[in-house]
C-alpha cells in the first residue's frame, strides 16, 4: 500500500526521507592508525544520519560480532554521544570499571565529561545498537589507553601520537 515502506531501500521526498536499516551496507572499515584498527575489526556500522542526508549529528545502526569492540576506549572534548541497545549484552568499559547492558538500555556521554569508554562483545551472539553523536566542529578525543590521540578537521578525526607526532601513512 501507500504508506508501507518495508522492502524500499529508501522513500524520499524533499523533506523526508524514510530508510530501510537493511538497505543501508555495513561498513567494517576504521580510521584508527593502523596500530589500533584491530580494536575495530569486528565493528561493522550501517550509516543511516549519512544515508538520511543529516548533517548536524549521525547515526549508526552498529554491529558487534562476539569477541569485538567499538572503538578503544575514549572520551570527546566537544562531542555528545548517545548508544540504545537493541540486541545482545554488549560490556560497557568506563572508568568506573565494566558494566553488562541488555537491550533496552541507553547510555549517555556527554561532552568534556573525560571517563573514557567502549563497549565490548564477551558473549558468543552480535550486539545491535544505536549510537547517536553530534557532529560539532573541532572536537577532539582523549584515549586514556593508548598512544593516541583525534582531532577534527574537515568533518573527519586525524589521529596522532599524544604527543601530536604522527602515525605512518
Amino acid at each position: 500500500d501507500e504508506h508501507s515502506w518495508r522492502g524500499l531501500a529508501m522513500r524520499e521526498t524533499k523533506e523526508v526521507r524514510v530508510i530501510d536499516p537493511m538497505a543501508v551496507p555495513e561498513d567494517g572499515t576504521s580510521r584508527y592508525p593502523a596500530p589500533f584498527q584491530a580494536l575495530a575489526a569486528k565493528r561493522f556500522r550501517r550509516r543511516l544520519g549519512n544515508a538520511g542526508g543529516l548533517a548536524n549529528f549521525g547515526v549508526n545502526l552498529t554491529r558487534i560480532a562476539p569477541g569485538g569492540q567499538s572503538s578503544a576506549r575514549h572520551w570527546h572534548a566537544r562531542q555528545d554521544e548517545f548508544i540504545y541497545v537493541l540486541e545482545g549484552e554488549p560490556t560497557l568499559v568506563t572508568d568506573a570499571g565494566r558494566t553488562r547492558l541488555a537491550p533496552g538500555l541507553c547510555a549517555t556521554f556527554p561532552a568534556g565529561v573525560a571517563d573514557g569508554h567502549c563497549l565490548v562483545n564477551e558473549t558468543d551472539r552480535d550486539v545491535l545498537y544505536l549510537e547517536v553523536g553530534d557532529r560539532t566542529p573541532d572536537d577532539a578525543a582523549t584515549y586514556p589507553d593508548d598512544d593516541l590521540a583525534a582531532r577534527a578537521s574537515g568533518g573527519l578525526f586525524h589521529f596522532t601520537h599524544k604527543d601530536g607526532t604522527p602515525y605512518d601513512a
